[in-house]
Order: C-alpha cells, then structure tokens, then sequence
C-alpha cells in the first residue's frame, strides 16, 4: 500500500510515479526519490494546464504561471510553494556534485507531494469532506502496511510505557539520600580519627629515638 492510494482512483500516472518514489525512500535511495517526486511534481503542474498552451512549456514557465494565477489565495500559494520545494529540490539531487543520500530531505518530499496530491484532488472538484482526514502514515511509508492505531492511539500507548511514582521508588529514593547524608556526616569524624592515630605514631616514633641516642652515649 501507498500513502497515496487515494490519486488511484483520480489518475492512475501520477499514483504510480510517487508511489516509486515512496519505494525509493524505503529502499534508502534518497537522492533518486528525490528526483522521483519532482517528476510527480511536474506532471502534477502540466495535468492542471493540459488544456492550455503553458503545459508545453518548461517547469519554471509552468510554476510561474500557476504562482500568478494564485497570488491572491493563500491555499493555493502554499500548493505552489511545495511545487516549487520538489523542482528545487530534486534539481539540486540530479545535478549535485556530491552525493548528499539525505533522508530528511527525501521525506519531506514526499510529504510535501502529498499535499501536493490532496490540492491536485481539490482541483478535480473532489469533494474537501474527503480529503480532510487523510494524513502522511510514516508507519505505512517504512513497511508498506496501513497502521491500525492512529496518532492519538500510539501517544496514550507511550504514555502508559512509562514508569510509574509509586510509594516503593520514593522509599528507594529517600533512602538512598540518608545514606548519602550519613556518609557525608560520618566522614570529618573518620578524618579526625586519622589525625590521632598519627600523632599518636609519631610520637611513639620520637620516643624511640631518643631512648636509642641515650643507650648509645651511655
């Protein structure tokens, strides 16, 4: 399965040009979903103008034109600006002198090319009660599978993995602090200790000494 399974059934071309592109991510060929998404991206553009003269032109003619027709609609602005992220984007993957392999990059991609797909169905009068709740899986996208749990599902099943206060960890806890606390209080007295018993040697020591010099010069 594919995040966009839903442009199958509106135009089977686009669906299986950023499906591989998808494929592409899973098998960590970032650079070249990359690209894949900007081929998607520009087919998107000459489907919209197909029925004027601009769909022959070049990439940047086609986003130019769009982003004149849209200046005044924030919606749509931002459509073209994802248009625009995924030519950028896949130029900078297929004329770049260093391999970047970068995945971040690639799966903004797709997510971009995925909004990029809801705003294509808008434009093909899809009703917007259809589209208002799908969302990128990233579950679906790395194993091909839908996730039976939702968003708000998986963040309650995180929440309840984590490790509860109860009486026996604070008992731990305040016992660990007293026997830091007697360890600290204990150890000037040991030091002091120390200092007797030293003084105690050294001078056992001197009267050694002394009783030894005495035999001598007797």
């Amino acid at each position: 399965m594919s995040n966009f399974q839903f442009l199958k059934g509106i135009d089977s071309d686009l669906y299986s040009i950023v499906k591989d592109a998808e494929k592409l991510y899973r098998d960590e060929y970032f650079e070249q979903c990359c690209i894949q998404t900007r081929r998607y991206a520009e087919n998107v553009c000459k489907k919209l103008l197909e029925d004027t003269a601009v769909c022959e032109s070049s990439f940047d003619e086609m986003l130019s034109y769009l982003s004149d027709r849209v200046r005044d609609n924030p919606a749509n602005k931002e459509f073209v600006e994802d248009l625009y992220f995924l030519k950028k984007a896949g130029n900078q993957s297929a004329h770049g002198t260093k391999v970047k392999n970068d995945g971040a990059v690639a799966l903004e991609c797709l997510q971009r090319s995925f909004e990029v797909g809801i705003n294509y169905m808008l434009s093909r009068g899809i009703s917007p009660e259809k589209v208002k709740d799908l969302h990128y899986d990233i579950d679906l996208l790395m194993t091909g599978e839908k996730s039976e749990k939702t968003f708000s599902e998986k963040y309650i099943e995180l929440k309840e993995q984590e490790p509860e206060i109860n009486e026996d960890n604070l008992i731990s806890v305040k016992n660990l602090k007293k026997t830091k606390k007697n360890h600290s209080q204990n150890q000037p007295k040991t030091q002091f200790q120390l200092g007797i018993v030293k003084s105690i040697f050294w001078g056992l020591f001197i009267l050694c000494l002394a009783m030894v010099a005495g035999f001598i010069f007797l």
